[in-house]
């Protein structure tokens, strides 16, 4: 580990960052940063190289991510030209803004509702949207076929991978709920202990679906028997999904949200995500000030950004959601007019009081950023909710549900309630930065609502502070949306004390958000950084073919 000093504060590096010139890759795992190096090493290109990681994340990082799942990615082609993809989980049409019974109306229980409905089993699950998303991402913008990306996937699988010790912690958090379902046990506890770091797990139910889905195709989900066999045992255990939700969804492609600081281009995720919208409008409210005179990780400078996260999280939750249910002004939102105007309430001597803000999303979700030679860049973050989403597997697949259902306010009424169809409102913040119209870094992060403030407080770190692509996503971080001031307890306790006597309520915690993810261009060199806070793997490719004639004049 490295100390770095950055004005008041001094962090430790815990990890490298890789350093490529032909591709580079960082995922939440070793072996999927190896699933995408693969792909380059094949000749593929960034976007080849991240659906191979993903459909191998489902295997080695399955409490995050799977192909029953949501997500979104921002993808810069060689060409410029941006596309974003939504393949967000949407509510069954059966689904009403009343189908849960809620405990309470007011933080930090409203999320709950009776039984745990939203959060665990059949109920809990939403109409996935990962697998549609992946298979027409690669379609679009890959070079390979869906049998060759999921190669990588299908032999972690069926030879078995050793579970790290960050899986292992998270199975030992959640056995509990996932005792409740056999099928899912049998696998990640079996002989009804957790598997410890170091153990073989072997998938070999969902090696064969894998192995169905390379020859047929993702209608083998949506209107084939894989989703049948689904929707049968769903609906025989309470859940609402059906044949026809499936058979009916579709991707959604928005134009990305733009905006800038300080002459660099932010572009990032449209709703309904809040992801892109909160980051450009909490760069604008912080434009005017000289952040980097503040220091890092300063009393002034961490006041001024918890300010800046009340706003923005007001805003989420007056003004965000599915634009196809709601009316959303982006161009206000991220406007440097609406800026000026939000700006007059932040007083830097004291702290507004905000509360029932009422956003919650699970921590566990993943993020993969990779780029090539060529100028493919991809940002790309999905997720299966909670930590083994619903905990539910179908019987004989080896596939897991999703509990996307629960990022929905369960009260009626609200900008994020639940309806048939509906998608819900998520903070992922893929983001690409460019400066003079070329990308300069690419990253996201996983965390739930702790992503989107951590994504702005890293382009901060770049942009403002000087630092480098390890530093700004290993740096500590801060979050509120109202109520306590979260801070990593790598802020010093000098800063923490005078946070205190300025009125904020000081939560040291361990850590906050998740494993960050950034490549950084210069020159034709991509370093690639991921953080301490989980199994982050940077993988780049340099060198190349041999110079024509090097042997044979030919």
């Amino acid at each position: 580990m490295v100390d770095r000093q950055h004005w008041g504060s001094t962090f430790k590096l815990d990890k490298q960052p890789a350093v490529g010139s032909r591709g580079m890759i960082v995922t939440n795992h070793p072996l999927g940063s190896a699933a995408g190096m693969d792909m380059f090493a094949a000749g593929g290109n960034a976007i080849d190289a991240v659906i191979a990681a993903l459909f191998a994340l489902t295997v080695v990082e399955p409490m995050m991510v799977g192909i029953f799942g949501a997500g979104m990615s921002n993808v810069r082609l060689a060409s410029g030209e941006y596309h974003f993809i939504n393949n967000y989980s949407v509510a069954p049409a059966a689904a009403t803004p009343h189908m849960y019974k809620t405990l309470s109306d007011t933080w930090p229980d409203y999320q709950k509702v009776q039984d745990g409905e939203n959060h665990v089993g059949p109920l809990a699950v939403g109409v996935a949207g990962s697998l549609k998303g992946w298979c027409e991402t690669l379609e679009r913008c890959g070079t390979f076929s869906l049998n060759d990306v999921l190669q990588p996937a299908i032999r972690y699988a069926e030879r078995g991978f050793r579970a790290t010790r960050y899986l292992s912690e998270i199975i030992h958090a959640v056995a509990d709920s996932m005792q409740r379902y056999p099928e899912t046990a049998k696998t990640f506890m079996p002989g009804g202990q957790a598997v410890r770091a170091g153990e073989v797990i072997v998938q070999s139910d969902f090696a064969v679906t894998l192995t169905r889905l390379a020859r047929q195709g993702p209608d083998l989900l949506y209107t084939g028997e894989l989703g049948a066999q689904t929707v049968d045992y769903l609906q025989a255990n309470g859940g609402l999904v059906t044949r026809e939700d499936l058979a009916n969804y579709r991707t959604a492609e928005y134009a990305v949200v733009r905006g800038t600081y300080r002459g660099y281009e932010i572009i990032g995720p449209p709703p309904p995500s809040a992801g892109g919208v909160q980051v450009i409008e909490m760069l604008n409210l912080l434009e005017p000030y000289d952040i980097g005179a503040m220091g890092f990780g300063t009393a002034d400078g961490i006041h001024l950004l918890a300010e800046v996260l009340k706003i923005a999280f007001e805003d989420r939750k007056k003004c965000v959601g599915d634009p196809a249910f709601l009316d959303v002004d982006v161009e206000m939102l991220i406007s440097k007019d609406y800026a000026s105007q939000r700006r007059a309430e932040i007083d830097m001597t004291t702290p507004r009081s905000v509360a029932n803000l009422n956003s919650s999303e699970s921590n566990n979700t993943t993020h993969l950023t990779a780029a090539d030679v060529d100028g493919n860049v991809i940002a790309t973050t999905q997720t299966i909710h909670a930590a083994f989403g619903s905990k539910v597997t179908v019987p004989g697949t080896g596939m897991l549900l999703n509990n996307t259902m629960n990022i929905f306010d369960p009260h009626p009424g609200f900008a994020n309630s639940i309806a048939p169809g509906k998608r819900m409102t998520s903070s992922m913040s893929p983001t690409i930065v460019c400066k003079d119209g070329e990308p300069y870094f690419a990253l996201g992060s996983p965390g739930g609502t702790r992503i989107f403030p951590s994504v702005m407080q890293a382009i901060v770190n770049v942009v403002d502070h000087g630092m480098s692509a390890q530093e700004a996503v290993e740096a500590p971080r801060i979050w509120t949306q109202g109520e306590a001031l979260e801070v990593e307890t790598a802020i010093s306790k000098k800063t923490q004390d005078e946070l205190t006597a300025r009125g904020h309520e000081v939560t040291p915690m361990r850590l906050i958000g998740g494993g960050m993810s950034m490549i950084m261009f210069d020159n034709g060199a991509m370093t690639g950084a991921a953080c301490w806070r989980a199994d982050g793997t940077p993988v780049g490719i340099s060198g190349g073919m041999a110079r024509r004639g090097s042997r044979f004049d030919v």
